[in-house]
């Protein structure tokens, strides 16, 4: 049986990476539509080399589609997820609307796809932030071994987590500097080439960025409540990947060379760990590629039980579109949708 499925966003990175992966993982669909806004309308997408027309969603009848996977942003998915979801089309959703929602599962399917059962209460499930969602992968395993205690960890993430405008920006201010023109800053908050920038999203009251607080909460929601972490986000000028410094105290002992031999075994984890020149994953790398790469594991001999590890991975699809495809699989592969549409 194949199923319908809706992009919800097509014509973004994100969602024309949801196309790319649809076509190489061989997913069941049968029909794969392409939505944007009325102003899309007409655009054309590529799933594998079928050519699609982006149809406006605002008009868009949802009856008898299987899925949407959205990434058209927290506004649009406030709206509009409820209503697609109510025409019996289960949502999955990359925005940030939905992930504290109680009775809407956050998944990450290498760390807690039991939790996905949870998604008939409202037909909705929503991704990760994508600097979480390679986090979670990597703690998962150590956790069920020694069990986290807390996690201190500092992201280095790519401008495509802004978006094409973040992209573009890096792009013309790089060249701005090489040809001596004026830089402009419009998406970022200061000049994003050949610099760093410790802000992402918006401030809190405690000095915290939302960006921080989401991976905090995030990995609470899906790893374990009792875990103490704290965030520093950093944009950095790279195109395509998020890298990861994280220091992890655990309640019982665990070696660099036990949590190496851990992580080679762990779903969704590559380990690329060799004490010497280049012996380690850098995010160029990870660029198109699906695995959560984890290098420089070594013990913190400041804490008792104690680990460094570094962590990388594509933030387009692991942190947004594949895991997205991979949620839509554990429904395809568990028999939950046929269910969802008796219901």
């Amino acid at each position: 049986m194949g199923y319908k499925v809706a992009i919800v966003g097509a014509t973004g990175n994100v969602g024309r990476e949801m196309l790319n992966i649809l076509e190489e993982r061989g997913f069941p669909a049968d029909e794969v539509v392409a939505l944007a806004s009325r102003r899309s309308q007409g655009t054309e997408v590529f799933f594998g080399d079928k050519p699609l027309k982006v149809k406006a969603l605002e008009s868009y009848d949802f009856t008898g589609t299987d899925i949407a996977l959205m990434s058209a942003g927290g506004s649009v998915a406030k709206e509009w997820a409820p209503r697609i979801a109510a025409q019996g089309c289960v949502v999955i959703d990359n925005s940030s609307a939905f992930r504290y929602d109680q009775d809407v599962p956050l998944i990450v399917p290498e760390v807690n796809a039991d939790a996905v059962t949870g998604f008939t209460r409202r037909n909705i499930i929503a991704n990760p932030n994508c600097s979480t969602a390679q986090l979670v992968v990597a703690l998962k395993p150590l956790h069920d071994y020694a069990t986290i205690k807390r996690v201190v960890v500092s992201t280095y993430q790519s401008v495509s987590g802004a978006g094409k405008d973040g992209m573009d920006e890096l792009f013309q201010q790089s060249r701005a500097v090489f040809v001596a023109d004026p830089i402009s800053t419009q998406k970022f908050t200061k000049r994003i080439a050949f610099n760093v920038i410790p802000h992402i999203d918006v401030f809190m009251e405690d000095g915290s960025t939302k960006e921080e607080w989401k991976v905090m909460a995030e990995t609470k929601k899906m790893l374990d409540p009792k875990i103490k972490v704290t965030c520093t986000a950093v944009r950095v000028p790279v195109f395509i990947g998020h890298s990861e410094a994280v220091n992890i105290e655990f309640e019982k002992p665990i070696t660099a060379e036990e949590a190496r031999n851990i992580l080679r075994e762990a779903p969704g984890c590559l380990v690329i760990d060799k004490r010497e020149d280049g012996g380690y994953i850098t995010p160029i790398e990870s660029a198109g590629e699906d695995a959560t790469y984890i290098s420089r594991i070594r013990e913190d001999q400041t804490l008792e039980n104690g680990l460094n590890i570094w962590v990388v991975a594509d933030n387009l699809r692991k942190g947004a579109a594949l895991n997205a495809i991979q949620i839509a699989e554990l429904l395809v592969n568990r028999k939950l949708l046929r269910g969802a549409k008796a219901a």
